[in-house]
């Protein structure tokens, strides 16, 4: 039984930051030395991110200082910032609203009543908080009381494919169900204050944003169909990738062996993978790989052998909104089904572990 998808919403903060002025704000919580500032501007201009969007912006324009308050500027070198407590606060506040957004238009485009939807899922790994967001779209959407929900929490940025898979296990347990799939991250939280490499990478890439679909089966208004998932761990690269709780934010490493062991494994496996559809590499019509910094994408490029145009899409997502973790693939996909891109569309995502996450989309 494969997933249909019947409706998409994505969301977006209100006030987007340049990634000029970006680097701008950012060089006063990270730097040091001249030499960093410059280091920091190189990362930043060879980041892949035009603009992207941040729940702790206040307006569109004027200083910097006016426009995003929450971080200030270094006042010693022990400082880190704001607390975790603080930043969970803006997540209780800020995170909602964004996932409402998304929600609400994939249930308006899919043409469903609120009272259809039987089951939610949530993906998110930028905060937590109790009610959380699953409990926050029933009651606000108006869903039945008695829907079931799921959280999806702390899986990086495939979360996504992850909360689709959990809909597509619900789907095949029972064909009537309307489930709810959100992913909503709110990045922007967890900028590190300090100098570490790995961690200003993260800070010039990681964006907030929510992404939401309808999931179905049998559907005549099915608009993307996945066909297979599938997932793989590699073998001795837990320290590549990690994402865990500290005092002041959630803490990213990320190293630079990322992009060389995606290049090593992801194409031996995703031919494997694929074969079990009867596909090749070069029998997919279009490629929805998450954008999680321009040199990733080039790793997927060189593993798999694609032709740059390949991945035009997914470049101007990073270039338009950053990184937004679990609800970057919605974005994705949203733009293919429009072109309308080529089928089948593969999908594919990266997270802690390492771990790659795979999608068959007709």
């Amino acid at each position: 039984m494969t997933l249909g998808i019947t409706g998409l919403g994505l969301a977006t903060p209100r006030y987007q930051i340049s990634q000029r002025d970006a680097a701008e704000l950012t060089s006063d919580f990270s730097c040091d030395s001249a030499e960093q500032r410059d280091l920091m501007s190189l990362i930043y201009r060879h980041s892949g991110v035009q603009t992207r969007g941040s729940v702790l912006l206040h307006a569109a324009a004027g200083s910097l200082a006016e426009r995003e308050i929450f971080f200030q500027p270094r006042q010693h070198p022990l400082d880190r910032g704001p607390g975790t407590a603080a930043r969970m606060q803006i997540y209780q506040r800020e995170a909602l609203p964004l996932a409402l957004h998304a929600a609400r238009h994939a249930l308006s485009e899919a043409d469903c009543a609120a009272r259809d939807v039987t089951h939610v899922v949530v993906a998110s790994c930028s905060g937590f908080s109790a009610p959380g967001i699953d409990i926050g779209l029933v009651q606000q959407m108006k869903l039945r009381p008695t829907t079931k929900r799921t959280l999806i929490g702390f899986m990086g940025c495939h979360g996504g494919f992850n909360a689709l898979d959990v809909a597509s296990s619900i789907l095949n347990a029972d064909n009537t169900a309307v489930v709810l799939v959100c992913a909503v991250e709110l990045c922007s939280l967890h900028h590190f204050y300090g100098w570490d490499v790995e961690k200003v990478v993260a800070n010039a890439l990681f964006a907030d944003g929510a992404g939401a679909a309808i999931c179905q089966v049998g559907s005549p208004d099915e608009q993307l169909r996945i066909v297979r998932q599938g997932s793989v761990l590699i073998d001795n690269t837990a320290e590549a990738m990690t994402w865990n709780i500290g005092d002041y934010g959630f803490e990213m490493t990320l190293s630079q062996e990322v992009p060389a062991i995606i290049e090593r494994h992801a194409g031996d496996w995703l031919t494997n993978f694929l074969a079990q559809e009867g596909l090749t590499l070069d029998s997919v019509g279009s490629w929805a790989i998450h954008p999680g910094g321009p040199r990733i994408l080039d790793a997927c490029r060189k593993s798999l052998g694609l032709a740059e145009e390949k991945l035009s899409t997914c470049r101007e997502v990073l270039a338009e909104h950053g990184n937004m973790s679990s609800a970057t693939i919605f974005f994705v996909l949203d733009r293919l089904r429009k072109q309308p891109a080529p089928r089948p569309i593969v999908a594919l995502g990266f997270g802690p572990g390492m771990s790659v996450e795979a999608m068959v989309i007709d």
